[in-house]
């Protein structure tokens, strides 16, 4: 089952034309990810500071399919799945009165952080990845298609 976050878009979200910035769709994203970490009982300041393992993000992208205005109420499902031993990948979905208006994906890397290199991801990790992932073998592209 996806994990859901609910958001309303506030005025500082969006740009000149009245819309949600493209680079502040991404930040939204990484809120509900910041939120279903901690659901799933990760503890966010031990994730974030000072860690002795961290999840870059290697790639990142987004679809948008319609606007977002300042006072929309989102819906962000996010479907995280492992794809190696070393990396996974997150799906969003943004909906608006369940339209959908944006589709987006980050794929992150599990390294050391003391020597930078690549290694398995945590149990914590795995356990989340599970509790969050629908059944899909394959990461799907923001268009929707597996590769």
């Amino acid at each position: 089952m996806p994990f859901t976050y609910n958001r309303t878009v506030r005025f500082q979200d969006t740009d000149a034309a009245g819309v949600v910035y493209f680079g502040n769709v991404l930040g939204i994203c990484h809120e509900a990810y910041e939120e279903s970490l901690e659901a799933s009982n990760i503890n966010l300041k031990d994730f974030f500071t000072n860690p002795s393992v961290a999840f870059p993000i290697v790639h990142a992208s987004v679809d948008f399919l319609r606007p977002m205005f300042s006072g929309d109420k989102l819906l962000i499902s996010l479907i995280p799945q492992k794809i190696g031993g070393d990396k996974f990948q997150i799906s969003y979905e943004i909906t608006v009165a369940e339209v959908v208006v944006a589709k987006a994906i980050t794929r992150h890397v599990c390294i050391d952080v003391s020597s930078r290199s690549k290694q398995e991801l945590p149990d914590e990790i795995i356990q989340w990845l599970e509790t969050n992932h629908r059944d899909a073998e394959k990461p799907v592209r923001c268009g929707g298609s597996p590769r």
